[in-house]
C-alpha cells in the first residue's frame, strides 16, 4: 500500500521547482504599448508582500484558517470532513489545506479517490519541508485558477476588477477568494448573483476567524460589483502580425518558453496604421467586387469558410516598412484571419509581372548604362529555343526608347531587349543581391516569370530608397525575460544590393511611373508626396501588384485569388492595386514633409533630349508632335537627366538640328525642313523614330531623318492652312482611331 501511494510522486528536484509556473508572454507595439498576449495560462506573478492584506485574510479564512499552525495537513479539519462524508455517504467535502491544494494543482489529478488524497497528504508534507509558509502561500495565490482563463490572484484582479491584487478592498478580496472553491460556478462574469452569495459566505468566515469585525462585513456585503476587464486587449486587428511574431518566437525560443515563460516582446507594429491598413484592404476589395465585369461571387455572398478549406474569394495583402531599418509597421495577410491563417505577404509566392522589371534596369545601370541610354530594335524578335519570340506590348509601338521612357511606360519589348543586351546572368545576380530569390535564366524573367513573396519584393524596393542597402523585414526589435534581461536584440543586418548612385537613378526613373506612367492613378487618388514605384500585372490579369516608396516608407500591395484566376477583365494593376496603395500611403504619411532622396555626390544633372538621350541641339526645344487628338503642337524635348559622373552624353542630338531664318521662312510656305512631326504615345510623350540599320544594342544613336515608328500627317504649308478649309478626312479618321490611355504594367 505504501508503494502504491508513493509510486509516481514527483522527485525532489520537481518539488524544488514548484515556484516555476507558466506566465503570459506580452507583445508590445512600436510605442512600447501592450498589443497582444501569448499564453498557455494567463498569469501575472506578484510577490506576497505586494498582495492586499485583505486578500490574504480572505483566502486563509475561507480555505485554511489554521494554515500557519499545521505542517501541511490539518488533522482537525480532515477528521471533520471524514465524518461529514460518512454521514452523507459520499465525498462531499475534502478538507484540503492550502498546501494540499498546491500539491494537487501542481502534480496530481482532481480525481476524488482516497488514493489520490493520500498522495496529496504525502506531497504536502514534502512541500512543507522544502518551503516556508509565506513561500507556499505566495505560490498558491499565484498558481490558483480563478475562472475565465485567469490564473493567480493578480490576473484575476485585473481581469475581473481592472485593478492590481495589491489594491483590493475587503469586498473585492472576498469576491475573489470565493472563486477558489468553484471558479466556473462563482465567476461574476458567469453568474453575478451566485458570486455575491458566495462573497457573503466568505465575509462571514472572515468574521468568525477574527479577520474583520461584523460591521465591516455588513458594509462589504452591500458594496456593488463593478466588473472591469483590465486585461482585455482589442486583438481584432493585427492577427496576421501577431501570428508571424509567434512563429518567429517559437523558432527562436521554443513553444514552452513562449507560452509559459513570461517573455516581453517589443515589436515594430504601428497598431493605428495596422487598423487603417486592414480597413482599406477590405474597402478596396469590396469596390473591385462591385465593379461591372467582376464575374466571381463576392465574399459577402459566400458562406463562412470551414476549417481546413481554402477561401475562394478575392484576397488582398499589404506590407509597409521603414526602408532604413526594415521595421514592418503594418502587415495585412488576408481578409479574415479566422477563416485563413495563410499569411500572404510572407508565405505566398506569385509571379510578379512587370514589378520585377526594376531589377533588370538596376542591373543595366550597374553595368554602365544610363537612364538616357537608348534601347533599340524593339520590334526585332528574339530567338528562344530556336523560335522567334516578341512579347506583347500594350503600352507603346516605338522601335526605340530610353531606359527612363521604357520603365515609365512598362514596355515589355524594351525590358526583354535590355535583358538581352545586359545579359541574363547579370540580371539574375541583381535579383539575388536584392534578396528576391534566383529567377530562371530565361528571357521571360524580365517580365516577372519567377515567383516572389510580397515581403521580399517590398524590401527589395526599399533598397532604392535606402541608398542601395537592402534590409530584411523586421517584426521584433527586442525580447526580454520577465526580469528584464535582454534575450534578443535585432541585429540590424544589412546588405548592399546596388551602388548608391544606381539606387538614386532607379528612384528617379520609378518616380516617373507615378507622375506620368502606369501608376498615374496614385496622383488621381490625391497622393501628392514625392514617391516612386512600379506596377505589375501578370498574364490573364491573375495578379495585381504595386510597390512604391517615399523617402521614409516603402509599401507593397497585392490583389488576387489564392487559386490563381482572372481578377477582372482588363484588370491592370494601375487600376486595381494602385488606388489601395495610394489610400494607405495618404494615411501613413499624413503630416510628412515633401522630401525626396538626397542626390549622391557622384551624380550630376545634365540637360538632354528626351528622344535621343543626347545633348540638346538647336531644335530640341521646339519639336513638332501630333498629339492624341491628332493635332500638331510644339513641345520642348529638353529635360534634366541624372548621370554618374563620366557617363553623361557628349554628342549633340542628331534628330533636332537647329534651323536658320531662311529654312524657317521656307517652312511657312510649305517646304519640308527637317524630320516630320512625331506622334505621341498613350502617355502623351513623343514616339521616337526607329533607327535603321541599328546594331541592336542599347545606346545606339537614332540618326536624323530616320523613319517614324508610326505614320504621322504631313505638315501643311501656310497657303494650305489659309485655303484648305480645315483638316482632311484622313486626319479626322486618325483622331477617331487614336487609342485611349491605358494603365497597367
Amino acid at each position: 500500500m505504501s508503494y502504491e501511494v508513493t509510486a509516481g510522486l514527483p522527485k525532489r528536484d520537481a518539488i524544488n521547482g514548484l515556484g516555476d509556473m507558466a506566465q503570459s508572454t506580452t507583445v508590445f507595439d512600436a510605442r512600447d504599448k501592450q498589443a497582444f498576449t501569448i499564453f498557455k495560462e494567463q498569469r501575472i506573478e506578484l510577490p506576497l508582500e505586494k498582495m492586499s492584506p485583505n486578500l490574504i485574510k480572505a483566502v486563509i479564512s475561507v480555505e485554511d484558517q489554521r494554515f500557519y499552525q499545521h505542517s501541511g495537513v490539518d488533522a482537525i479539519r480532515t477528521a471533520g470532513a471524514v465524518v461529514r462524508n460518512l454521514e452523507t455517504g459520499r465525498r462531499s467535502e475534502g478538507g484540503s489545506t492550502i498546501t494540499q491544494q498546491l500539491a494537487r494543482q501542481s502534480f496530481l489529478t482532481r480525481d476524488k479517490t482516497y488514493r489520490r488524497k493520500l498522495k496529496e497528504i504525502v506531497l504536502a508534507t514534502y512541500i512543507e519541508g522544502e518551503y516556508s509558509k509565506n513561500e507556499i502561500l505566495q505560490m498558491y495565490l499565484n498558481k490558483v485558477y480563478l475562472g475565465d482563463g485567469l490564473y493567480g490572484v493578480e490576473a484575476a484582479a485585473r481581469g475581473y476588477l481592472g485593478k492590481s491584487a495589491s489594491d483590493l478592498t475587503v469586498d473585492e478580496a472576498a469576491l475573489l477568494a470565493g472563486l477558489i472553491q468553484s471558479p466556473s460556478a462563482y465567476a461574476p462574469t458567469v453568474n453575478l448573483e451566485r458570486a455575491l452569495t458566495r462573497r457573503a459566505i466568505v465575509l462571514q468566515t472572515m468574521v468568525s476567524s477574527g479577520a474583520i469585525d461584523a460591521p465591516t462585513a455588513e458594509r462589504a456585503k452591500k458594496m456593488p460589483v463593478k466588473l472591469v476587464n483590465g486585461l482585455e486587449i482589442n486583438e481584432s486587428s493585427g492577427q496576421y502580425f501577431k501570428e508571424a511574431v509567434r512563429r518567429e518566437l517559437v523558432d527562436r525560443f521554443g513553444w514552452p518558453r513562449v507560452s509559459q515563460g513570461g517573455l516581453r516582446v517589443f515589436t515594430t507594429l504601428d497598431i493605428d496604421l495596422q487598423r487603417s491598413a486592414e480597413a482599406l484592404v477590405e474597402k478596396n476589395l469590396k469596390d473591385i467586387e462591385g465593379r461591372r465585369g467582376f464575374t466571381h461571387t463576392p465574399r459577402a455572398k459566400l458562406p463562412r469558410v470551414k476549417e481546413g478549406e481554402t477561401p475562394d474569394y478575392l484576397q488582398g495583402a499589404l506590407i509597409s516598412m521603414d526602408p532604413t531599418n526594415g521595421y514592418v509597421l503594418a502587415l495585412v495577410g488576408g481578409r479574415d484571419f479566422t477563416e485563413s491563417r495563410f499569411n500572404r505577404p510572407l508565405q505566398a509566392k506569385r509571379q510578379s509581372g512587370s514589378a520585377f522589371k526594376p531589377f533588370v534596369y538596376a542591373a543595366a545601370l550597374e553595368a554602365g548604362y544610363t537612364p538616357a541610354t537608348l534601347i533599340t530594335r524593339l520590334n526585332d524578335p528574339l530567338l528562344v529555343n530556336e523560335e522567334e519570340w516578341l512579347p506583347e506590348d500594350e503600352h507603346s509601338t516605338a522601335d526605340s526608347m530610353t531606359l527612363r521612357a521604357a520603365l515609365r511606360t512598362s514596355s515589355n519589348r524594351a525590358a526583354v531587349q535590355l535583358l538581352n543586351t545586359v545579359g541574363i546572368a547579370k540580371a539574375v545576380s541583381a535579383a539575388e543581391k536584392m534578396n528576391v530569390g534566383t529567377p530562371p535564366s530565361v528571357p521571360s524573367l524580365a517580365l516577372g516569370a519567377s515567383e516572389v513573396t510580397l515581403s521580399a519584393l517590398t524590401a527589395a524596393y526599399g533598397a532604392f530608397a535606402n541608398g542601395g542597402i537592402v534590409r530584411k523585414p523586421v517584426l521584433i526589435r527586442r525580447v526580454e525575460d520577465s526580469d528584464g534581461t535582454v534575450l534578443y536584440n535585432e541585429p540590424g543586418k544589412a546588405d548592399r544590393a546596388v551602388s548608391e548612385s544606381t539606387a538614386f537613378l532607379m528612384a528617379s526613373m520609378l518616380a516617373d511611373v507615378i507622375n506620368a506612367g502606369t501608376a498615374y492613378r496614385a496622383r488621381e487618388s490625391g497622393f501628392t508626396l514625392p514617391a516612386a514605384g512600379k506596377t505589375g500585372t501578370t498574364n490573364d490579369y491573375v495578379d495585381a501588384w504595386f510597390v512604391g516608396f517615399t523617402a521614409k516608407l516603402v509599401t507593397g500591395v497585392w490583389i488576387g485569388f489564392d487559386q490563381p484566376k482572372t481578377i477582372i477583365r482588363n484588370g491592370y494593376a494601375g487600376e486595381i492595386a494602385v488606388p489601395l496603395w495610394a489610400g494607405f500611403m495618404k494615411v501613413a504619411t499624413k503630416g510628412d514633409k515633401p522630401e525626396w532622396l538626397a542626390r549622391p555626390a557622384n551624380v550630376i544633372g545634365t540637360n538632354v533630349c528626351r528622344i535621343s538621350g543626347k545633348l540638346p541641339a538647336g531644335g530640341c526645344d521646339n519639336v513638332e508632335v501630333v498629339n492624341r487628338d491628332g493635332f500638331l503642337e510644339k513641345r520642348s524635348m529638353i529635360y534634366t537627366e541624372y548621370f554618374v559622373k563620366g557617363t553623361q552624353p557628349t554628342e549633340l542630338c542628331p534628330l533636332h538640328d537647329g534651323r536658320g531664318f531662311l529654312d524657317a521662312l521656307a517652312g511657312v510656305f510649305g517646304k519640308d525642313s527637317g524630320p516630320p512631326p512625331m506622334p505621341v504615345d498613350a502617355t502623351g510623350l513623343p514616339v521616337p523614330p526607329s533607327p535603321p540599320n541599328s546594331a541592336g544594342t542599347a545606346g545606339a544613336p537614332a540618326p536624323p531623318g530616320a523613319a517614324e515608328a508610326e505614320p504621322a500627317p504631313k505638315k501643311r504649308g501656310f497657303w494650305s492652312r489659309v485655303f484648305g478649309g480645315g483638316r482632311d478626312k484622313k486626319d479626322e479618321d486618325r483622331k477617331k482611331d487614336e487609342p485611349k490611355k491605358k494603365s497597367g504594367g
